[in-house]
């Protein structure tokens, strides 16, 4: 039964929420930003496997004694490299990527075993820890948004066309091979600092969930976009907030949020298409 902590202020103002609080906006923007994408391409399972590949080399990374996410990260990258290289359409990648996601899943088990550190980690790395994000981390995640940022800016009108309409992009000249591999690595990265905040079985919460629910509300790229980064920003921000007042792991109320948003934006598009 959940509790009521009469102290929930005083825990707002703490510096670990506080730091959780910001690392929310920067994750929120990259979330928002990708999600939008990532369901143009038709890449949710890509996100999902993405996620799951780090997976290894966040145990891997504890195992050694290196920095969780520097291990999630390579991971992510070198998997991001393969599965851009199979193509856009899930007919050409999902066998591939499901035997790669399955390998790498049991790799990450495996190194947990062998190390009490890892052990330790699997938790975290699987729901995610944002009341333990640091403010080094923070500062990572700032300039990786604005690295993203500066690469959707330059690269905005050939990877949306690649994501509406391949072969007419093709047609066109646009490098579709090389727009995959981007688009992958850019959601490599984004994977990995969301990661932090809801973990690698909850990051469908983040990039996905309030990019579905965006597109349900508004009818243009752009505003997909901003629409996104604000659902996932309010589930951030609201989950903190309930997790601090009714004593819970905020990545369980941040997930609820973003799923009973979601649900509101189905009845909502429902509607407007049967007025």
């Amino acid at each position: 039964m959940l509790s009521y902590d009469p102290n929930w202020q005083e825990v707002l103002q703490s510096s670990f929420m506080m730091n959780a609080a910001m690392a929310g906006l920067y994750i929120a923007i990259a979330a928002g930003v990708i999600g939008y994408f990532t369901i143009a391409r038709q890449s949710t399972f890509a996100s999902h496997a993405l996620a799951h590949i780090g997976l290894p080399g966040a145990t891997g990374a504890a195992l050694f004694g290196l920095p969780i996410s520097l291990g999630m990260g390579a991971f992510c990258f070198i998997g991001a490299l393969v599965i851009g290289a199979l193509g856009k359409k899930a007919s050409q990648r999902e066998i591939a990527t499901g035997t790669v996601l399955a390998f790498a899943t049991g790799l990450g088990l495996f190194f947990a075993r062998l190390s009490s550190a890892a052990s330790q980690q699997m938790q975290s790395i699987l729901f995610g820890s944002i009341l333990t994000i640091t403010h080094e981390q923070i500062i990572g995640f700032l300039i990786f948004d604005i690295f993203l940022l500066i690469a959707v800016t330059i690269l905005y009108k050939p990877l949306l066309f690649s994501s509406l309409d391949e072969q007419v992009a093709q047609a066109k000249g646009v490098p579709i091979f090389w727009m995959n591999i981007t688009f992958m690595v850019l959601l490599s990265g984004v994977i990995t600092i969301a990661v932090p905040a809801v973990g690698t079985l909850l990051i469908f919460a983040l990039i996905i969930t309030p990019a579905a629910a965006a597109n349900n509300f508004t009818n243009t790229p752009f505003k997909a976009m901003i629409v996104a980064t604000l659902i996932c920003l309010c589930s951030i921000w609201l989950g903190l907030l309930l997790s601090a007042m009714f004593p819970t792991p905020p990545s369980f109320v941040i997930v609820t949020i973003t799923t009973i948003i979601w649900a509101i934006s189905k009845l909502y598009d429902k509607a407007i298409r049967n007025s």
